[in-house]
This record gives structure tokens, sequence and C-alpha cells, in this order.
């Protein structure tokens, strides 16, 4: 796959989320994650497997986040199948820095997150 396939992949997958969260879908956001993936997600704790990281941001669209925007993107590619995304963000009751986002192609063209490692900084 060529690096501008790999990229709108990325792009598409992320929008995605961003779209699943801002309008309340958590199982939408836990479905751009591998099965068996792993969230950082500092301070609150680490979250291992789509069904933990699905509860997690249930919990926060319940608590009332929303409107999530990231800040200046950068996406860097590793290899011809991942790529890491690291950004700024902000929501409606919070802010803070991606610090990794390790978006893995998969066998149908999309691209998934294996790692995500962020921070809440307000």
């Amino acid at each position: 796959m060529t690096d501008n396939n790999l990229l709108k992949a990325v792009h598409a997958a992320s929008d995605r989320w961003k779209s699943s969260f801002n309008s309340g879908n958590a199982a939408g956001c836990a479905n751009q994650y591998e099965e068996t993936a792993v969230m950082n997600a500092r301070p609150f704790g680490t979250f291992t497997g789509r069904e933990a990281i699905q509860k997690f941001w249930q919990n926060l669209i319940d608590d009332g986040f929303s409107d999530v925007d990231y800040i200046e993107p950068q996406i860097e590619i590793v290899d011809e199948t991942s790529a890491i995304l690291t950004s700024k963000w902000k929501m409606n009751k919070a802010g803070g820095v991606i610090h990794k986002e390790l978006w893995v192609l998969q066998t149908d063209g999309t691209a998934k997150l294996r790692e995500d490692d962020f921070e809440a900084q307000n």
C-alpha cells in the first residue's frame, strides 16, 4: 500500500472516531480500535481490549463530554502498514495531548488503533 493510501485510511478512521464521540456513540469509538488494543488515558488508567475501552468512552460521554477537536495533528508514517498520530486536543470540558495513536492497516484496508496514549491536562 502506498503512503498516500495509508494516510487516507488513518484520516478516515480518525474522523470516524471523532464523529462517533461527538455524536455520543461509544461503540462507534471502540470500533476504531483493534480487539486487543491498549489505551493509556492519563491520569485515568490503562484500558486493554475493545470492551474496556468502550466503557471508558461511554463514561465520558455520560458525564457530558463532547465536541472533541484535534489541534495541529501530525501523522508520521512508521512503515507501509502503520502510522503514528500526535496532536493537542480539546473538548467542551477538557483538553490535553495525544502522545501516540498507533494506527495499523487491517486486511480490509481500514486503519484501527492498536495503541492510544493520551493525557487530559485540565
